[in-house]
């Protein structure tokens, strides 16, 4: 059974920063392309960032240069290193498995605000 948990949310300040981490369980995380996604409010979920297996990244642009997404394989564990967060960046974060069989995590609330 696919196992994807999420940590790392929380509170912060605009201009702050935050470490996600999603530990997978149940697959051969080493081949698989992770994808980190949020959804604010009212909103439609939206790709944050993906990560191949080798560690190739792609960002969405509006969080170019304030994001970074890595990869530890020997742990089974994907992060999105997160800078000079915005308001705007209030949302839901998940990670995803990008091949079959496609799982979702739980989600974890990151809030930026004053």
């Amino acid at each position: 059974q696919v196992q994807l948990v999420e940590s790392g949310g929380g509170l912060v300040q605009p201009g702050g920063s935050l470490r996600l981490s999603c530990a997978a369980s149940g697959i051969r995380f080493s081949i698989c392309p992770m994808g980190w996604y949020r959804q604010a409010p009212g909103k439609q979920r939206e790709l944050v960032a993906r990560i191949n297996h080798s560690g190739a990244a792609t960002y969405a642009d509006s969080v170019k240069g304030r994001f970074t997404v890595s990869r530890d394989n020997a742990k089974n564990t994907v992060y999105l290193q997160m800078y000079a967060l915005k308001p705007e960046d209030t949302a839901v974060y998940y990670c995803k498995v990008e091949i079959w069989p496609n799982t979702w995590g739980q989600g974890t609330q990151v809030t930026v605000s004053s």
